[in-house]
């Protein structure tokens, strides 16, 4: 009879183990969906997300001392978008090529509200936070030399690379990305900022100002490069704008897309609610970051997007 009920509960808990097993390899699959067309265009197999998972658990349980940077999340395996423009740092994380290997160590992955998986470059330190949004179809190294510059002056700033582009995750749905913005802002705050300057272009620059107005730091500026008032058909920033009352610089060439870019910062330039604001009409016909970069007078240009930034703290 002992053997019997022994035998029972052997059973009973290896039925249990098995269950367990069983929920878990659900989860894990259940992460690692197929990401489609975009997933076809790309030509590259499924690579199936990791069960180690970024927490929130280890920022509370390793809270920063004052002045220096949080612990980074642990890397996670998952199919990134342009996996052949990926490559994995030192210490495990995917990060775009198009980074110097020297920066590469400062690579850190990122989980959005939504359970998307995003690269990111945290680079410097303090409480001034800067946001360094990229634009859409481009990458995390939009912004990189700005990020650097600030980063030597004394500036916390991340630099987040939105989902379905680069070495952030593959993704069916490229229209949240207001909830990559927020990640990232909510890395700075985690990374100790107390103050925060967005900054991005084109649909970048629109989450930054969406996601920005979301988050509890005190906002210090806005730097708007060729962004719409409304990007895509669930993102509006217009009524965002106008509870931004920190300086504010809106900059875009009339050419454009044929003026159509130019229409819509002018919205958010009248919309917008600060007590200072300025708009440049950069006369390149370059798109975004490309201004600073490409156009005739782009070293000036980036000048004075830097001195604005740093100014905006002081």
């Amino acid at each position: 009879m002992k053997r019997i009920r022994a035998l029972s509960r052997w059973l009973r808990l290896r039925a249990l183990a098995i269950a367990v097993l069983a929920a878990a390899l659900a989860s894990v699959i259940g992460c690692a969906s197929p990401s489609g067309s975009e997933q076809a265009q790309q030509g590259m197999p499924t690579a199936p997300l990791s069960s180690a998972q970024p927490t929130d658990a280890l920022a509370e349980e390793t809270p920063p001392a004052k002045g220096a940077k949080a612990p980074a999340f642990p890397p996670v395996q998952y199919e990134s978008a342009w996996p052949e423009q990926t490559v994995i740092s030192d210490q495990g994380y995917p990060v775009n090529s198009c980074v110097p290997e020297e920066l590469r160590t400062h690579a850190s992955t990122l989980k959005t509200s939504d359970g998307k998986y995003l690269t990111a470059l945290v680079l410097g330190s303090g409480s001034d936070g800067v946001l360094l949004a990229h634009e859409q179809g481009y990458s995390i190294c939009s912004f990189l030399d700005i990020g650097q510059e600030l980063a030597e002056q004394g500036y916390l700033v991340v630099l987040p690379e939105y989902r379905a582009h680069g070495a952030s995750q593959q993704s069916e749905d490229t229209e949240s990305i207001e909830l990559d913005a927020e990640a990232a802002l909510k890395e700075l705050e985690r990374q100790g900022a107390e103050r925060v300057f967005l900054a991005g272009a084109s649909c970048g620059g629109t989450t930054a100002i969406i996601s920005g107005v979301g988050q509890p730091l005190p906002i210090q500026g806005l730097l708007i490069l060729s962004s719409p008032a409304q990007c895509g058909p669930r993102l509006d920033a217009i009524p965002s704008v106008k509870e931004i009352k920190a300086p504010s610089l809106f900059v875009v060439s009339p050419g454009d897309m044929l003026g159509a870019v130019e229409k819509q910062v002018r919205q958010l330039y009248e919309a917008s609610g600060a007590d200072r604001k300025e708009l440049i009409i950069d006369e390149s016909g370059f798109h975004g970051t490309d201004m600073y970069k490409r156009g005739e007078n782009g070293d000036k240009l980036r000048t004075r997007i830097i001195d604005f930034i740093i100014a905006a703290f002081h």
